[in-house]
């Protein structure tokens, strides 16, 4: 088990990660905010010894994966909450494009999404993200090329129509 210091130190470390890969997921900042809360506890109460900083990080997304999961199937998830861009209007990006990117990443499916976030973001390779996810990284490699296309096309039209 960890020791205060040691869990508020991994806490503070990863707490952005777990927050962006569960908002790729859950797509509100109420709903993401609860499973980086979960995936905190569940560290809290972790009892299995980490190899190191990477297998720690791992295992935190592994669990905020399932975390996310499990919340997207419960019975009682709220729906709605603020259209995701109300919210891109509340963030502040230093590039106008970077706000289009975020709402292009947003409004992929949550399986585009995710390998996105997990690529570009948290720098994880195919391979890793396969391992994180549980599916084959030829799955992964073809999400990452639909999710590029998918990005290419929605970007275009944007910047076609501002034009």
């Amino acid at each position: 088990m960890l020791t205060r210091e040691q869990f508020t130190a991994l806490a503070q470390q990863h707490m952005d990660t777990i927050f962006r890969v569960a908002f790729s997921y859950m797509k509100n900042r109420e709903d993401a905010d609860d499973v980086v809360q979960n995936t905190l506890l569940a560290l809290y109460r972790a009892e299995k010894p980490f190899r190191d900083g990477e297998h720690v990080k791992a295992w935190l997304i592994r669990v905020a994966v399932n975390e996310c999961k499990k919340l997207l199937r419960s019975p009682w998830r709220r729906r709605g909450g603020i259209p995701i861009e109300d919210y891109a209007d509340k963030l502040a990006f230093e590039d106008a494009h970077d706000g289009e990117l975020f709402s292009a990443i947003m409004a992929l499916d949550t399986k585009y999404r995710t390998v996105i976030v997990l690529y570009y973001c948290e720098g994880y390779s195919i391979a890793e993200i396969a391992g994180l996810l549980n599916i084959p990284a030829a799955t992964v490699g073809t999400r990452l090329a639909r999710a590029r296309e998918r990005l290419r096309h929605h970007l275009t039209e944007a910047k076609c129509c501002y034009d």
